[in-house]
């Protein structure tokens, strides 16, 4: 009788540890393995195109990073287009989410839709965009022409190139945050709406008092998500360029982290020195995690 209750034990507290197994499994192999080894190849001098010989520096690359004016010019243009990105997108987001709240028509169909850009193949996306905002034949400048403003070279400057950029971030994100946005809105109690209407709240008043406040711990970890997806931004960039070159733009007036990191690592075969970017990148992300973190902890204890 003994080995039954045994085994019936066993599976009660040894299952649920089963059934994460194969999480911690592949994250081990894909994960953590390859940023541990990436850690280790940023303390060395390491070039592919020597058949593979490094040499351990230490933290040479580390303090040439912080000595190169590249990696500082690629930071800046990374946090501008994540701060002209993100915000005008979560403002939207907030936005559509307050309207497809609302009884529409079609609603089901709307909701939907908004999604659609985030489904779309960013390289098409980018594509897309690139062409709308050519300098000759582009189709915002034709827009633009018709207030009596000349054509506006795009990629030619630093601040047109990072609107330009956050215009293709915002187009794909704005729907798929809206949607997070709604899921939050529908769970907030009717009845605080009904109580703000008898006292004579308006719509905009009812939205200001009662539904941002309850959104703040989704607003934070949208803001925190579209954080880290900015701060990783590449595709975009590299592809409104319109070649293959990762310098963004003539002048590097669009280069972000990622965008650096790549050019180091597959244009000049400096695995190490891209190791090293690829590590620091993930310590700035690593901070704003952990404001996250603060910032939830601090709202949670604010409500109690």
């Amino acid at each position: 009788m003994a080995m039954p209750h045994l085994s019936a034990r066993l599976d009660t507290k040894g299952s649920p540890y089963l059934y994460v197994l194969p999480f911690f499994l592949l994250f081990g192999a894909f994960g953590l393995f390859p940023l541990i080894y990436t850690g280790y190849v940023s303390f060395n001098d390491w070039n592919l195109l020597d058949a593979g010989e490094h040499r351990w520096v230490g933290l040479a690359n580390y303090s040439e990073l912080f000595h190169d004016a590249y990696f500082w010019n690629a930071l800046g243009n990374t946090l501008s287009i994540w701060v002209l990105s993100t915000v005008p997108q979560l403002l939207a987001a907030l936005w559509i989410a307050h309207l497809l709240n609302h009884r529409l028509r079609a609603r089901t169909g709307l909701r939907m839709g908004v999604l659609l850009p985030n489904i779309t193949s960013i390289v098409a996306v980018t594509i897309v965009f690139t062409q709308m905002f050519g300098r000759d034949f582009g189709m915002v400048n034709w827009l633009i022409g018709l207030t009596g403003i000349g054509p506006i070279d795009w990629q030619a400057s630093t601040w047109s190139s990072h609107l330009a950029i956050s215009t293709i971030v915002m187009w794909r994100w704005t729907g798929y945050n809206a949607l997070i946005y709604l899921a939050s809105m529908q769970a907030i109690p009717h009845d605080l709406y009904e109580a703000a209407e008898l006292d004579g709240a308006s719509s905009f008043q009812q939205f200001r008092r009662i539904t941002v406040p309850m959104l703040r711990p989704t607003i934070i970890f949208t803001t925190v998500i579209s954080t880290i997806g900015g701060l990783q931004i590449m595709a975009e960039p590299l592809l409104f360029a319109g070649t293959s070159t990762p310098t963004g733009g003539s002048d590097r007036q669009f280069q972000t982290i990622a965008l650096f990191m790549y050019e180091q690592g597959f244009r000049e075969f400096r695995f190490g020195y891209a190791s090293a970017i690829a590590w620091t990148l993930c310590l700035i992300i690593a901070v704003f995690a952990i404001v996250n973190f603060l910032l939830t902890r601090r709202i949670a204890n604010d409500e109690k």
